[in-house]
């Protein structure tokens, strides 16, 4: 395989997964489906994570990531 298209087939795999997790997070039932509301959300992230307390935000979002992870996987643990 091409080396261009290995990049496209990670960068399509990244941007899939990326989605899921805006669904994941209801995000898309929360603003009815509306781009501008979610890329306006998007915005607002991002320059919080560039201003003066970014590792504060990168640390608190990290932090209640993974801990929604954690809970997610938690009933799939109790089948096994």
């Amino acid at each position: 395989m091409r080396e261009w298209q290995v990049k496209r087939r990670d960068r399509t795999r990244q941007l899939i997964e990326l989605g899921g997790l805006v669904v994941k997070a209801g995000l898309v039932e929360l603003t009815d489906d509306d781009r501008a509301t979610l890329y306006g959300a998007f915005l607002t992230i991002a320059a919080k994570l560039r201003g003066d307390e970014r590792e504060q935000a990168l640390a608190l979002l990290r932090r209640k990531g993974k801990r929604a992870f954690e809970m997610e996987a938690k009933p799939d643990q109790a089948d096994r």
